[in-house]
């Protein structure tokens, strides 16, 4: 084989390594989106009203786009700070901060708090869940005035994958039944997360 037929079965190689890869995420993202409007529809899961079930066809999602998938620096916070997070219906519910979660976006670097649920820390299974509730500038636009959730969970070590493609509306977007965390004033974010679940049709 001459050098240039192996350099360009090398790029054909590369090329359907990155084809792969990219595929490989959409099905990632795709897999959650599946599963949160399949939850929507069970009728022990879903927030909705019987009404609103039967006329739903899915959520609304951005555009999938792995730069809204950004490794952040997790600074934890070593006093475990009690923090109460204020609800929709005007009470609060018990965390810990645990940690600054310190990632660049776009070309600029923003800090968002992560929490433990006090009540999760003592529930087999949720041992090391975390909770993202935030607020960009799509809030109240594109995406729910009163902000988007992220699960995550605690990583073996100090980087924490935040993937806003797994974002998605708290329950009070579409039930006023329900009582939901207001994203505390320090979790707003100056920038258009254009990424994961957006307002229904």
């Amino acid at each position: 084989m001459s050098r240039l037929s192996m350099i360009i079965s090398l790029y054909h190689l590369l090329a359907l390594s990155i084809v792969s890869i990219g595929q490989s995420y959409e099905d990632e993202i795709g897999k959650f989106q599946d599963e949160l409007n399949a939850d929507y529809l069970d009728v022990e899961k879903s927030p909705l009203t019987k009404k609103d079930r039967r006329k739903f066809k899915g959520h609304n999602f951005f555009a999938i786009d792995s730069t809204f998938r950004v490794e952040a620096e997790l600074i934890k916070i070593d006093d475990n700070e009690k923090y109460q997070l204020k609800t929709t219906t005007r009470g609060v519910r018990n965390f810990t901060k645990y940690a600054k979660a310190k990632f660049v976006l776009s070309g600029r670097t923003f800090e968002l708090s992560v929490y433990q649920s006090d009540r999760l820390k003592s529930t087999p299974g949720y041992e090391d869940y975390l909770f993202l509730p935030f607020t960009d500038l799509t809030s109240g636009r594109e995406t729910y005035g009163g902000g988007r959730y992220i699960d995550l969970r605690i990583p073996d070590d100090e980087v924490l994958v935040i993937d806003f493609n797994k974002s998605y509306h708290p329950y009070c977007a579409y039930n006023d039944n329900y009582s939901c965390i207001v994203p505390p004033r320090e979790n707003r974010l100056d920038t258009r997360v254009e990424a994961g679940v957006r307002n229904l049709r």
